[in-house]
C-alpha cells in the first residue's frame, strides 16, 4: 500500500522565528523561500506542517 504524497511550499522566511518552528521547516526539507518538497502524507507529518503553517503553504494533496 502506497501512502498518499502531499506537496508543500515555504512561504515566509524563518529569520525572527522560533528555534523549534526553524528546526521544524529542516525537519520537512524546507529552509528557503519558495522551495516545494513531496513529502508522505503521516500523521506526524501533518503535525509538523500544522506547527508552522503560517509559513508554509499546502500545495497538493495526492
Amino acid at each position: 500500500m502506497a501512502l498518499k504524497k502531499i506537496k508543500v511550499k515555504q512561504i515566509a522566511s524563518s529569520l525572527r522565528r522560533k528555534p523549534i518552528q526553524k528546526k521544524n521547516l529542516v525537519g520537512l526539507g524546507l529552509n528557503k523561500v519558495n522551495r516545494v518538497v513531496e513529502l508522505d502524507d503521516t500523521p506526524s507529518i501533518r503535525g509538523m506542517i500544522n506547527k508552522v503553517h503560517h509559513l508554509v503553504k499546502v500545495i497538493s494533496e495526492e
